[in-house]
């Protein structure tokens, strides 16, 4: 017998969850599936930021986009996935285990990937996942007769379009796809990819948890902005092992810690749970558009090591490409933070005029690092995030108590 208060699950009879299950929280197993990912992000990331110091990061950018698809994707799949139908038995675990796996097989790849454009191990680890989370599904369908239909569309549509994925490798392997058909492929199976949903869900949607949902996106971002923090430390060891420590070195170090910070409250000043909740038929948006969020903290963690590096000693690339390292995704964090915002909440919390203005604000500042340096364009992209969150903060407090609105977790229905 197990210990008092233990408790082991062989099989649950698999079944769609209630959406208002109370203190609905992340699983242990979740937590651990998302420390795999932690592993596939550090990777693309450190791959990325080679690109930008090696002076060619626009061509390092595509293969950056695609692989961190791959990962977002199979992330994504998961926590929508589990939000439904998580048992927690022992067969809904090693399914999830073989998943983690697969991230893990993708994450060895992406050196591959992104110096030699060679996608075979990171189609693998794909391939992993998506066949571990089709005998999800196909155990959701048989399991819950109500949403079979749906479950059933899922194995179906995701196994057709890995079927998609691995002929166009075989065909980019052996010559058979032309160099220039190879970006519309991709792009073609990507619509696929996010269509399946879409179709699967036209006569019954499943049953995820609002509050759920947001807490893992919300993880995930922490995820990220802690891989700029890790990316930015390879940066600094890069640049202590030159002996040099200068002053546009502290000013990098300590600016690109103020900007993770503004970034990390600006996204929690909304609690989405109780959005998603009122407003479920926005939740494809809401979700698709967080791509770009997390693709734009990936890279930002890039061209902030990058940064940070060149402060000890010389790289490569131009000062002004330095500079739109980080200028252009922390604009594209903003952009897309407040409309995914805007998707879920009755007024905005984030001001568009604000946004706007810190926009136009940062995107010309890196054509002036030639002049002033990178480091005082790091700086300035910094202080205009900080003053973007002061301002926000200040524009949304009550008149009585001086709270911000949405700004504490306290207001979160997961948090009481």
């Amino acid at each position: 017998m197990p210990p008092a208060g233990t408790t082991i699950r062989i099989r649950v009879r698999m079944s769609a969850r209630a959406i208002d299950e109370p203190h609905r929280v992340s699983s242990q197993l979740e937590l651990l599936f998302d420390l795999t990912f932690v592993v596939a992000v550090a990777v693309v990331t450190a791959q990325f930021a080679h690109s930008v110091a090696g002076g060619h990061g626009l061509a390092g950018l595509v293969p950056f986009l695609q692989v961190f698809f791959a990962i977002w994707w199979a992330w994504m799949n998961f926590t929508w996935f589990a939000s439904s139908y998580d048992t927690d038995d022992v067969a809904y675990r090693l399914l999830t285990m073989v998943q983690m796996a697969g991230v893990l097989v993708l994450a060895a790849g992406v050196p591959a990937a992104a110096g030699h454009s060679d996608y075979g191990i990171v189609t693998l680890g794909y391939l992993v996942m998506r066949t571990a989370l089709v005998a999800q599904w196909l155990r959701a369908g048989f399991e819950d007769p109500a949403s079979r239909r749906t479950a059933l569309r899922y194995a179906a549509g995701i196994s057709l379009v890995q079927v998609g994925w691995l002929l166009r490798f075989v065909l980019a392997a052996t010559g058979a796809l032309p160099s220039s058909i190879e970006l519309p492929s991709f792009a073609c199976l990507v619509v696929l990819e996010l269509a399946v949903p879409r179709w699967a869900e036209r006569d019954r949607a499943t049953n995820w948890h609002p509050h759920h949902i947001a807490e893992r996106y919300g993880l995930f971002t922490i995820i990220l902005l802690g891989e700029s923090v890790l990316a930015a430390s390879r940066g600094v060891e890069a640049a202590l092992e030159s002996g040099r420590i200068s002053g546009p070195f502290i000013v990098i170090a300590v600016s690109s810690l103020v900007l993770l910070f503004a970034l990390w409250w600006l996204y929690f000043l909304v609690q989405a749970g109780e959005g998603l909740s009122d407003r479920r038929h926005r939740s494809y948006l809401w979700g698709y558009g967080h791509y770009g969020i997390f693709a734009a903290l990936a890279a930002l963690g890039a061209g902030l090591e990058v940064a940070v590096e060149q402060s000890g000693h010389g790289v490569v690339a131009a000062p002004s490409a330095l500079g739109y390292a980080v200028a252009i995704p922390v604009f594209a964090y903003l952009a897309l933070l407040w409309a995914v915002q805007v998707l879920v909440v009755a007024e905005p919390v984030i001001n568009p005029a604000a946004v706007l203005g810190g926009a136009t604000a940062i995107l010309p500042l890196p054509l002036m690092a030639p002049r002033i340096g990178v480091a005082a364009v790091v700086a300035s992209i910094a202080g205009i995030c900080a003053v973007l969150v002061a301002v926000t903060i200040l524009g949304n407090a009550r008149v009585a108590g001086g709270t911000p609105r949405s700004a504490s977790l306290a207001d979160d229905p997961q948090m009481s």
